[in-house]
Order: C-alpha cells, then structure tokens, then sequence
C-alpha cells in the first residue's frame, strides 16, 4: 500500500496545538518511568507497573538481536533505500494508491490536476494509516483509513499548494474517512475489483448516527440536528480496532485542526482548549464552504467529533455508528479483547502529551454468533492511575468521582473527567495490543528522544 502516512508530519501538527493549550514538556509518568529506571539494576529484566504487573521498557535498553531468529524469515537489516525492502523469499507491490477509482464509472487519476471533489468522492483517499482485512464467502474486504490529506501534493498544481477553490476543499474532504474496499488476487497481484458491492467512501460528508451516553445531550445539539443523534463526516482516522463480531473501529484524532472562526474575537472556551480548538484551521479551509465547521457560528460541532466510529465492512448500506460510550479525545486506536466474563474491553491511548490511557467494559457480554451490536454503547470508562510503588488502578469515570453533571458530559469532556480523577498524565500513549494468548496489554508511549512502552496484566474479569 503506498502514501503511508509518517510519524514526523504527526508529530508537527500536535506540537503546533501548543499553543492552544499548553502541554507539559514532563508528564507524570515521565517522572515514574525515570525512577523506574534509576531502579532498574535491583528489579532485573523489566520494572514492574500494573494492575497486576506493569513493565515499562525503552528501545535504548533493548537486547542486542540474536544470532539466529524465532521467527519464519531472515531479518531485514536497516537501510536508508527509496523501497519498501522485504526478506528473501518475499516480495511486495502496490495494491491501490490515492487516486485510484472504485468504480468504472469514476476517473483515472489525472497527475496535472490532482483530481477533483467529483473524482475523489469514487475513489481511494489519502495517506493511510490503520486497516484491517475482512473475509466473506471466499472475497477479501480491505478496510483502510486515510488520516489526511498531504496538502502540498493533493494541491501541487496550485501556486500556494493548498486549497484554493471550492472544489479544492470538496477534494480534500473526499480524500479523507475510510475507503472500504474489495480486493483479489490476479495473476500473483491483489488489486481493486472495481465496481464491487463492498465498494464504499466513507469521508467527512457521509452520515452518522450518534449512539451512547451522549446521544441527545445539549452540547451535540445543531443547527442541522437539534436532536443530537445524527451527524456528518469522519476525519483524521488515525489508527484502527475490529470486533469479534466482524465490524471495524476507525479512531478520530487530531480533529481539531478542521475548524476555524470567521469572527477573529471569538474566544474559544476553556473546553475547546483542552482539546486544541482555536479561531484558525491547519489550512484545510473546510469553514470557507461549510459552514459548520465555524466554531463561532456552530459551537456544538466540535463536541460531535473525536470518537471511535464503527463500521459494518460487509454491508456497505449501513450507517456509521459514532461510539460516545468510549469517549472523546484524539484516539490512536482500539484494542478489543473479550474478558474470561464475557465482557467486552477496549483499551485506548489519547495521543497527545499530557493526556491519558483508557478501558472501557461493556455493560453486555459477547455472545459468539449472536446479536453483539450495541455492545459498545454502554459500559464503563476508566483512567489508568500509575503509582510510584509499581502498582496501579482503573479509575472509573463517573459523576461521583468526577464531579460531572452527567454520564453524557463525561463522554464529551472526557479529557477533564480523566483530569478530575487524578488519572496519570502519559507522553502520547500509541498504539495498545493485548496479548493473543494471555491477559496482558502492551501500549507505546510516543517520545521526543525514546519510544517507551508498558506491559500490564489485565482483562482477567473486566470491572
């Protein structure tokens, strides 16, 4: 798969929130994982943090690679190549690429005028990052999110290489939400079957219905949806989960950076800050031809984006559900494990610096083969809390212990609930994955100079 989204370009758009509000150049968890470390000579292999056992590690410590491999090919030795290199006995090519139409009917990619709103609303978005691969009935179903879009390329047959028409802006809304698409082997290459019944664009125009502890509340309420429980688009779908029940979870995260304000005194409130919302976009110019996206005219529109959307791959009628229940801020991904109980438990990391790690345990519980579709809108939401003994907890995030009026405010404001419990504040917890085979959780923590990461036992009973 090609135009792979990089770390770096991520990296420059949250830092450049900073000035919206203010991240700590030390989190918390900075400060126990250095004195983890200090201590690491009397621990031995790992320093131990959990809720049973947590073990936190740095890429500076990693044992040297051993003469031989476990696994079923020869590394790959670290190159500086324009390629994609791959072991012996392997090879690779491109799948699809931006651009690329889904069906006959769309146009191919035109390199002079890099598309326009027409041609990309049928075809392949841009800059991918997470995906998951679908089977049914013998036919392969590709599900792939396309974060953003890369503006001096998506434009650079403009002088300023951004948008510059309304179309521009059409486009660029059309490159980004997820592309779902049907892929097969031909003559040994995969490739689009165009045309497809699974074929299908999901981007920041298409429909959503709201579901959860939020679904209805006052602060999701607009102009175009005074009930709260529908809304339109998904965008910067970063990184991804899939269900045991074969639907897809596609993660919103730097969100913020699409909304603007025509009124350049508009003070933005203390919740918008929080989360990045400030009076100018990072030059996607959305508000200049839809107007929902100008906080000064539609406040509300903001509180309807940052939530975990799951998608029905397989039935390409389906409307995207927006999950409030699992809360509000830029998630990385969603990994989905079923307890020993029965319930289900999501693991997520809030990338940014300064904000937090989250579970939530469904109120139902799995049933293999059965009706498993509302399991993910209602349960519990929780904050991971670290202490500097090497032990930890899940602090649940509720109006007692928050303060919060109400479940709903809490899946909104899920930044402050975390805040007012007294969660831990983390260096931009990555990507989290659970073991297959046992009750551990491992999630990476993205830092300036070193990746980090914890390992923690849980999921055991979910509570």
């Amino acid at each position: 798969m090609t135009n792979i989204k990089t770390d770096q370009t991520e990296t420059s758009l949250i830092e450049a929130d900073a000035h919206t509000y203010h991240r700590p150049e030390f989190t918390e968890f900075d400060v126990l994982a250095d004195d983890v470390l200090s201590r690491r000579s009397f621990i031995g292999v790992g320093a131990v943090f959990g809720l049973t056992a947590f073990v936190m590690g740095s890429t500076a410590l990693t044992r040297p690679a051993r003469a031989t491999s476990r696994l079923g090919f020869e590394p790959v030795d670290a190159n500086t190549l324009d390629t994609v290199t791959v072991p012996k006995g392997y090879n690779w090519h491109v799948v699809t690429k931006w651009g690329d139409p889904l069906w006959t009917t769309g146009s191919e990619f035109n390199q002079t005028t890099r598309g326009t709103g027409v041609s990309q609303e049928s075809a392949f978005g841009d800059n991918n990052d997470g995906m998951s691969l679908f089977t049914a009935n013998g036919r392969n179903i590709l599900v792939v999110n396309n974060e953003y879009t890369n503006r001096t390329i998506a434009y650079g047959n403009r002088e300023s290489k951004g948008p510059e028409t309304d179309d521009d802006i059409r486009k660029g809304k059309a490159a980004h939400g997820v592309s779902v698409v049907e892929i097969r082997q031909r003559d040994g290459h995969w490739k689009i079957v165009r045309d497809s019944h699974f074929n299908r664009r999901i981007t920041a125009d298409s429909p959503m219905e709201i579901t959860g502890p939020a679904r209805g509340h006052a602060l999701l309420k607009t102009a175009a949806d005074p009930t709260g429980t529908t809304s339109l688009g998904t965008w910067n779908n970063c990184g991804n989960g899939r269900t045991p029940w074969g639907t897809y979870l596609t993660c919103e995260e730097n969100f913020n950076g699409y909304f603007s304000s025509s009124d350049e005194a508009y003070k933005p409130s203390a919740e918008f800050k929080r989360y990045g919302i400030g009076v100018k976009d990072r030059g996607y110019g959305w508000a200049r031809t839809d107007e929902r996206f100008d906080i000064s005219k539609h406040p509300n529109e903001v509180n309807r984006i940052g939530y975990i959307v799951e998608i029905d791959p397989l039935d390409p009628t389906s409307t995207p559900k927006k999950r409030t229940a699992l809360g509000r801020f830029k998630h990385e991904n969603a990994e989905v494990v079923i307890a020993r109980n029965g319930q289900v438990v999501v693991y997520m990391g809030d990338d940014e610096r300064g904000e937090f790690l989250y579970k939530f345990v469904s109120e139902g519980k799995y049933v293999a083969g059965g009706d498993n579709s509302v399991l993910l809108e209602n349960g519990k939401l929780f904050a991971a809390k670290f202490n500097k003994a090497g032990s930890g907890e899940w602090l649940e995030l509720s109006p007692k212990s928050t303060g919060m009026a109400s479940q709903a405010e809490i899946r909104i404001h899920t930044r402050q609930a975390a805040s007012a419990v007294g969660a831990t504040t983390m260096d931009r917890p990555e990507w989290v994955s659970a073991h297959p085979l046992r009750a551990e959780v491992c999630c990476a923590l993205t830092r300036t100079a070193v990746k980090s990461s914890i390992l923690w036992s849980d999921h055991g009973n979910a509570k």
